[in-house]
C-alpha cells in the first residue's frame, strides 16, 4: 500500500508539555483519514509539524517518502494544501481577490483555472461580495479553495466543520467527498463531531494524549462495531443461564438489560425465556456508534 504521510515516535514538546508522545500513524494514498481525539490529544501539533509550521521534538515523519530532515521535503510540502484551525482568509476581499491573492502568493504564472475553482466549492455567484458577509460556511468552502490554489493531492482539514449549521455541514461533507472521488485527493480531517466523520471517513486515527492508540479502517471498523439486540427483561440472572445453555455470546449491562450478539431466533429464545419465568420487557436491535467504539478506547470521557 502507498502512504502519503507515515510518522515515526513523532514528539513534540513545549516545555514541560508533551504535546506529542512517540505517535507513529500512516495516512494511506486515496484515503480520507479521520483524525479523531480529544480537545488538547495532539491533533493540531501534529498538523502543524507535517505543514512545517513547527519542528518536532524528537522522531520524524516521511511526505511521499521524503522525511523531513530531507532538503526534498520543502517540494513535497508543496503538495499538500491546508486548512489549520481557521480559514485564513481577507475578510475586505471577494472570493475571486482572495484567490487572486494566494496565486500570486504561490507564484502562479496566470489566474488559470481560478473561476473552475470558485464553481468547484460553489462560490461562483458571490460576485462582489466582500467574505466578512459570507457565512461560517462560505467562508470555510473559501478556505478549501485557497488551500486547493496550488492543485495539491493531499488536503489537511482541522475541524472543517466545527460551528457550521446543518446545510454548511452537508455542503462541506459533499465538497470532501467530491474532492476525494473526482480529484483523487487524499484527505487528513481533525475532528471531534464523530457522527458526522463516520460518513466521510475510510480511515480512522485515534489519538490519546499524544500517542496513537489504534488506527484502523473503516471497513474492519464497521466489523468491531458489533450489531447486537439489547433485551430488557425482569431479571437477567435467569436470562444469563439461558443465553449460557444456547451458547450466546451477551453482555449484562444491569439487573434487567443484556446485550445478544450472536444471531437470535426470537421464538426460540423467548420460549426458553418464558420455561426459564424470564418475562422480555423489550427487544431493540441496535449498531455501536463510532462515538461510544470511541470512548470505549480511549476510557471514557468527553470527545472533543
Amino acid at each position: 500500500m502507498d502512504y502519503i504521510l507515515k510518522t515515526n515516535a513523532l514528539s513534540k514538546s513545549y516545555k514541560n508539555f508533551k504535546a506529542l508522545n512517540g505517535l507513529s500513524m500512516t495516512v494511506p494514498k486515496g484515503a480520507i483519514y479521520g483524525f479523531v481525539g480529544k480537545n488538547g490529544a495532539g491533533k493540531t501539533t501534529l498538523i502543524r509539524l507535517i505543514c512545517g509550521l513547527q519542528e518536532p521534538t524528537s522522531g520524524e515523519y516521511t511526505l511521499y517518502g521524503k522525511r523531513n530532515t530531507e532538503r526534498g521535503i520543502v517540494k513535497a510540502r508543496r503538495r499538500i494544501g491546508a486548512v489549520v484551525e481557521t480559514p485564513s482568509i481577507y475578510l475586505e476581499m471577494t472570493a475571486e481577490d482572495n484567490l487572486k491573492q494566494q496565486y500570486r502568493i504561490l507564484g502562479l504564472p496566470s489566474f488559470d483555472g481560478l473561476n473552475d475553482l470558485l464553481k468547484f466549492v460553489g462560490l461562483e455567484n458571490t460576485n462582489g461580495k466582500k467574505a466578512k458577509h459570507f457565512s461560517l460556511g462560505m467562508r470555510q468552502r473559501l478556505g478549501i479553495a485557497i488551500a486547493l490554489a496550488g492543485d495539491p493531492d493531499f488536503l489537511v482539514l482541522d475541524e472543517p466543520i466545527n460551528g457550521l449549521d446543518p446545510q454548511g455541514i452537508v455542503e462541506i461533507r459533499e465538497l470532501i467527498l467530491k474532492l476525494n472521488r473526482e480529484r483523487q485527493i487524499t484527505v487528513l480531517i481533525s475532528s471531534h463531531i464523530l457522527d458526522e466523520l463516520s460518513r466521510l471517513a475510510t480511515h480512522y486515527g485515534f489519538i490519546d494524549n499524544g500517542r496513537m492508540v489504534k488506527e484502523i479502517s473503516a471497513a474492519d471498523l464497521e466489523a468491531a462495531c458489533r450489531k447486537c439486540v439489547r433485551l430488557e427483561v425482569n431479571d437477567t440472572k435467569p436470562l444469563a443461564r439461558v443465553l449460557d445453555g444456547m451458547k450466546l455470546d451477551y453482555k449484562i449491562l444491569s439487573p434487567t438489560t443484556a446485550d445478544v450478539f450472536s444471531q437470535v431466533t426470537v421464538s426460540k429464545l423467548a420460549l426458553a425465556l418464558a420455561q426459564a419465568d424470564c418475562e422480555i420487557v423489550s427487544m431493540q436491535e441496535r449498531d455501536e456508534s463510532l462515538e461510544s467504539y470511541y470512548i470505549s478506547l480511549i476510557g471514557g470521557g468527553k470527545n472533543e
